[in-house]
């Protein structure tokens, strides 16, 4: 049985960089992100949808990240400078 999901969206964020050797989005966050948040990045024209499974500050693993602060994600894919991050809730 195929199921049809609707996940309502919150912005909690915009990438401010990429690194694409490891694969790190860097996020300035207006919102809060923990790990195993379903996010949602829109990218090159194209959704990006994946749990969040590594939240870094300062080169330190976190377990989640307030607004206002600046984190890296690990991402499943390449994203842009600018690209919108919301949570599906």
């Amino acid at each position: 049985m195929l199921y049809n999901i609707h996940y309502m969206k919150r912005l909690i964020g915009t990438v401010t960089h990429y690194y694409g050797k490891i694969g790190v989005a860097v996020v300035k966050l207006t919102g809060k992100v923990r790990l195993g948040d379903l996010i949602n990045i829109r990218s090159r024209g194209r959704e990006i949808k994946q749990a969040v499974v590594e939240i870094q500050v300062d080169h330190k693993d976190v377990p989640e990240a307030a607004e206002g602060m600046e984190v890296g994600v690990k991402v499943s894919d390449p994203v842009e400078p600018g690209s919108e991050v919301t949570n599906l809730v």
